[in-house]
């Protein structure tokens, strides 16, 4: 275990906090992690961390759909019989309930996958059922560097190919490294676009997430023509993004709003310990690479090795050691009413879903599905049959239904 200095002002309540959460799991599960965490910092308040685990007790069954796909990285539902997914090498294909694929729709730019880019995230326009729009993520190399780029187009009525296809924004500066690039997008009900970004891990490039003249380690606000949704939280602030909706990210690659409040939910790698669930709030500072959770991967510390500063938000949820959280999701479906308003995460490195219980928007319960599986959990969706879906590295598309 690393050493790791810590703030000091919060000794007493973490101690009350430990004596609540030792009364409270006398009655629930013992918290699904029981490896030895990586650093000694300690959570801020109850359930930050290790909160009880839960099991579901609906008897459901786990299909797996195709076995054919190559690194999936983004999907939605276009019915209840297809899907459209990204594959990380820069297709878009078409699968169908029974599990057949199609071939690579055409038109899509070209995408740099070398490292952790490629071809990422998607979302469907909320009216896709008239105008068949489609928008996507995906890292783009340019004379400058490499940088995450969003574009969009039109789904041909044959269903093979793009159409109108525009780059409506690139996340500058463009940097040469290829690493964390975010690369989730979500439209909300005003038909506007959430997009993330990473920061491109460097020593030299992580300080840009806090710097507001910079793209990087930044959630977006933009409208679908690419440019800053009118109010956003800087537009009037000199030597900054007006795009700019939240900042102090490391790499976030989930986000999903609450079905209910609407509230913008997202997951964020960690370095060595210290992945993060956080809700999302306009103009608010989230800390990378000032504070966190987490240890560089040698085990040295980060910056000051605090986890507390006046200004700067606390996650909801954290995990040491790591989940990897990659795409996230609410259930929202009726299909496992025990499931309703609970997050699911893709865990890469953890090769599972987590299943997190909130209640007044704090972590009560987690719980650990498909485990077994050893895959390594890329995307989370909803379908519109109100089953969950999972896409993995390995080229799996998951489905979890009840049995009855």
């Amino acid at each position: 275990m690393v050493s790791c200095k810590n703030t000091g002002k919060k000794n007493d309540s973490v101690q009350n906090s430990k004596s609540s959460l030792e009364n409270s799991m006398q009655d629930s599960f013992p918290p699904v992690e029981n490896r030895d965490p990586v650093t000694d910092y300690k959570p801020a308040f109850k359930n930050q961390t290790r909160a009880p685990g839960m099991k579901t007790t609906t008897d459901y069954k786990v299909e797996v759909l195709t076995s054919s796909l190559k690194s999936p990285w983004g999907i939605v539902s276009l019915d209840e019989k297809r899907f459209l997914i990204t594959e990380n090498k820069g297709n878009m294909r078409i699968v169908s309930a029974d599990g057949k694929r199609s071939k690579p729709i055409t038109g899509i730019p070209e995408v740099n996958s070398s490292g952790q880019g490629g071809l990422l995230g998607l979302t469907l326009d909320n009216d896709f059922e008239n105008n068949q729009k489609v928008y996507w993520c995906f890292s783009e190399a340019t004379e400058k560097g490499n940088l995450t780029a969003v574009a969009k187009g039109k789904l041909n009525e044959e269903k093979n190919k793009i159409e109108d296809v525009e780059v409506i924004f690139r996340a500058i500066p463009a940097y040469d490294g290829n690493l964390h690039y975010g690369g989730r997008v979500v439209m909300d009900k005003k038909g506007n676009l959430f997009v993330s970004t990473g920061e491109h891990s460097d020593i030299e490039t992580r300080p840009q997430a806090q710097e507001l003249n910079s793209a990087l380690g930044k959630i977006l606000y933009l409208t679908t023509s690419g440019k800053p949704v009118k109010g956003n939280p800087f537009e009037n602030q000199e030597n900054a993004l007006p795009e700019i909706w939240s900042y102090g990210h490391r790499n976030v690659q989930g986000l999903a709003f609450h079905p209910e409040t609407g509230d913008l939910w997202q997951s964020e790698f960690g370095p060595k310990g210290g992945d993060e669930l956080n809700l999302i709030k306009s103009g608010k500072n989230y800390g990378w690479p000032v504070i966190g959770y987490g240890v560089e991967y040698s085990g040295e510390i980060i910056g000051e090795g605090i986890t507390e500063k006046e200004r700067m938000e606390q996650p909801v949820y954290y995990w040491d050691p790591v989940l990897s959280p990659s795409g996230i999701t609410f259930y929202a479906g009726k299909n496992i009413p025990e499931w309703e308003n609970n997050i699911f995460l893709g865990g890469l490195n953890g090769n599972h879903i987590a299943r997190i219980k909130l209640e007044n928007n704090k972590v009560v319960e987690e719980e650990r599905l498909l485990k077994k599986e050893k895959q390594h959990f890329r995307g989370l969706m909803q379908g519109k049959d109100g089953n969950l879906y999972a896409i993995t590295d390995e080229g799996k598309l998951y489905k979890l239904s009840p049995k009855k």
